[in-house]
């Protein structure tokens, strides 16, 4: 007889972790899916194989990586049910990912959706009420199974039809993690991420950049937004320059290498040439300023903040050259380094 077969929503954290040995332990077989934006997780996109070899080899879980980028960055515009705290859209993004994932049932053969959302757990997407509407309107309603809490909650389709033996599944509640953690020491889980928002958009730093940089753009149609942007915005000092010119510094090595990575069509890299310190990236420059009468301007602010926070040398000239990249050649600028008071007011 075939197994019947669940689809886990896998955060990363304990509780969906418990979900899918709870799953494992009523012989159920578990696809786990891990959803992935520009806002959280996206790294794994790069090391997916890695990735799924380690979570097999580690929890015995058969994960795959989802990319709602680009529903995501659209959704965030005009979130139905609005934000959180910072700039987090909870409810809907938990739709959009339940709504994702019933789409992906008949794919996978699976009978049923499972997730490790805890009744009370957090105050803005796991009230009773907002559990509720989070089914209904991801289209959900008698498909989703939430083994931690089930016993506080309706039985639903998979438990009616004894596909599950809800007896076996738990009622936890509130925001203690006591339970949770009492529950994996019993099914044999003793490594797991200590409980934390994976996600930048409820970070009180990121979140309003994040925010504001939607907000220059309220205008944006579909598409405008890529998911690039979103992964510079989260690396280095971000300035915006007169005119509104996007500008990043790396702060370490590894951010200078990222810088690199992410460069997209049109954007300017500038590194000074013999002074150590930051790489910056001069976002859309060409389609922004070559040509145009204020490039030098913007060029040498640029310049100037690139040797503003290079290594400081005693006696360092009062000049340094900074190599421009434009992506169809390189030039030499030479520049000083900006007065802190004059670009305190670009710094997002």
């Amino acid at each position: 007889m075939n197994r019947v077969t669940a689809i886990v929503l896998l955060s990363g954290g304990l509780d969906s972790l418990l979900s899918c040995r709870i799953m494992a332990s009523l012989a159920v077989r578990v696809v786990a899916l891990k959803f992935v934006t520009p806002f959280f997780d996206v790294d794994l996109l790069d090391r997916e194989d890695e990735y799924r070899a380690g979570m097999l080899e580690k929890y015995g879980i058969d994960v795959r990586l989802v990319d709602i980028g680009r529903e995501y960055i659209e959704l965030l515009k005009n979130p139905g049910h609005g934000y959180g705290k910072h700039f987090n859209p909870c409810i809907d993004c938990k739709i959009l990912m339940l709504t994702r994932a019933r789409q992906l049932m008949a794919e996978h053969g699976a009978s049923f959706l499972v997730t490790g959302e805890v009744v009370g757990q957090r105050p803005m997407s796991q009230r009773r009420d907002t559990l509720r509407v989070i089914e209904r309107e991801s289209g959900c309603e008698d498909l989703l199974l939430r083994p931690l809490c089930a016993g506080l909650l309706d039985p639903t389709l998979p438990e009616r039809e004894g596909l599950v033996d809800r007896q076996r599944l738990y009622s936890f509640s509130g925001r203690s993690r006591k339970q949770q953690i009492r529950l994996a020491r019993e099914l044999g889980i003793d490594d797991y991420p200590a409980p934390a928002g994976g996600c930048v958009l409820t970070d009180p730093t990121l979140g309003p950049r994040i925010e504001r940089f939607y907000a220059d753009r309220a205008e944006a149609g579909p598409g405008a937004i890529q998911g690039n942007d979103i992964r510079l915005l989260l690396v280095g000092r971000q300035f915006r320059l007169p005119g509104d010119h996007w500008f990043i510094l790396g702060r370490n090595e590894k951010e200078n290498e990222k810088l690199i990575r992410l460069r997209g069509e049109g954007d300017w890299l500038l590194e000074a040439v013999d002074l150590p310190g930051p790489i910056g990236l001069l976002r859309a420059a060409e389609q922004d300023l070559a040509g145009t009468p204020e490039e030098s301007l913007i060029a040498g602010q640029a310049a100037g903040l690139v040797v503003r926070y290079g290594k400081k040398v005693k006696g360092r000239p009062q000049s340094v050259e900074v190599r421009i990249d434009t992506g169809h050649g390189r030039r030499i600028l030479s520049a000083q380094a900006l007065d802190d008071e004059t670009f305190r007011a670009w710094q997002v």
